[in-house]
């Protein structure tokens, strides 16, 4: 569902961080749009540490109150990540409701998701991180209940509603751990064909639909321009020069702090990238933060275990770019030892190159990849 409302956003400038807080920003504001919610300003406090009890300082947050009235802003949101404490202080302290980066980016999810198995993923990172928020909901959560299908008089509103949400958990659990084994028998057999498995990966909205919708020749494909357009596995067969065939699975796409309980809900989708034979890690090319997007790509694939797994660069959206850009972007990769073609998907320049390249990439490496779980 979308939202038609103002937000004030905060963050925090901390010693050390590895984004500035502006870039941080920027991608909330960006996220925000997505859900249809206007950014009517921005707040930045240089802290040390972050204030155990309003996250931005008592005064930081009573400066938001009067900022958000005046704007009309009826939203908070924290880039950070906020405790359950925080976020009841928040909200008391300004009247507004509080958000914070990893509901926004569920919430973005939760509006993709089409199969029953993203509903599920969705479903199962919402519960985990609403079950320890219940207790700064106030008093309606203190109030005692005694009616029918409650554990008796001395039973609270939080413990009900805990006891539900830890019941949907388990539920969901299970639904998904049927669902992976059926992925593990898709890709058992898979493997008896002897087909090398590619996983495009990268940032969000990098362009790996519309990638795989030319490589396929599939327009079937849904591919936009927006955040997280794609959050199931699709896999294609694609056709190589040699005359040889290799499957091709689009992922859904990475982002800076992307929410522990997400990727731990999405598990079973992202074990289709750690069980390829290789990867396309596919960049946009055009962007100014480009490098920092890499850095960001190559720590999620080693925190999901797939770091070791072979991968071609594939430099999309480079029709943006100068000629000569475009070359010394290459050279800088291929100079530094990594596999790198310049595509524009849109366009479709630089296609035949890259097939090339798969294919003479699985010949360097036999044709027969290593096995992976």
């Amino acid at each position: 569902m979308t939202d038609f409302r103002k937000a004030i956003l905060a963050a925090l400038e901390l010693p050390r961080q590895p984004f500035p807080s502006g870039v941080l920003l920027d991608e909330l504001k960006l996220l925000l749009e997505n859900l249809g919610i206007e950014t009517a300003g921005t707040i930045v406090q240089n802290r040390t540490t972050p204030d155990p009890a309003y996250l931005l300082g008592k005064g930081k947050a009573e400066e938001a109150r009067l900022f958000a009235a005046s704007a009309g802003a009826t939203l908070l949101v924290c880039n950070e990540t906020l405790t359950p404490g925080q976020r009841a202080n928040l909200r008391e302290i300004t009247g507004l409701e509080v958000w914070d980066r990893p509901f926004v980016i569920m919430k973005i999810f939760e509006s993709r998701a089409r199969t029953s198995e993203a509903k599920l993923q969705i479903d199962m990172a919402l519960c985990r991180y609403e079950i320890p928020h219940l207790k700064g909901l106030g008093a309606q959560m203190s109030r005692l209940g005694g009616g029918i299908g409650t554990r008796g008089p001395g039973e609270t509103e939080f413990e009900r509603h805990r006891r539900k949400l830890d019941r949907r958990v388990r539920d969901i659990g299970k639904k998904l751990r049927v669902m992976k084994r059926k992925r593990t028998l898709q890709r058992d057999r898979r493997k008896k064909m002897n087909i090398p498995v590619a996983s495009l990966v990268g940032y969000t909205n990098s362009g790996k639909s519309s990638l795989l919708r030319v490589l396929s020749a599939d327009s079937t494909l849904v591919a936009e321009d927006r955040l997280f357009t794609t959050l199931d596995t699709f896999l294609r067969k694609v056709y190589l020069p040699s005359g040889k065939n290799i499957l091709v699975s689009d992922t859904v796409g990475f982002l800076r702090d992307l929410p522990p309980g997400l990727v731990t809900a999405f598990r079973t989708t992202l074990e289709e990238i750690t069980g390829s034979d290789f990867l396309l890690v596919v960049l946009d090319a055009a962007a100014p933060d480009l490098q920092e997007i890499r850095a960001v790509v190559e720590q999620t694939l080693e925190e999901i275990g797939a770091g070791e797994i072979p991968r071609i660069f594939v430099l999309n959206k480079s029709d943006l770019l100068l000629p000569e850009t475009r070359t010394a972007l290459e050279e800088r990769f291929r100079s530094a030892g990594e596999a790198a073609v310049a595509v524009s998907a849109l366009e479709g320049t630089g296609i035949p190159e890259l097939l090339s390249l798969v294919d003479d990439f699985l010949l360097t490496r036999g044709d027969n990849p290593p096995e992976r779980g």
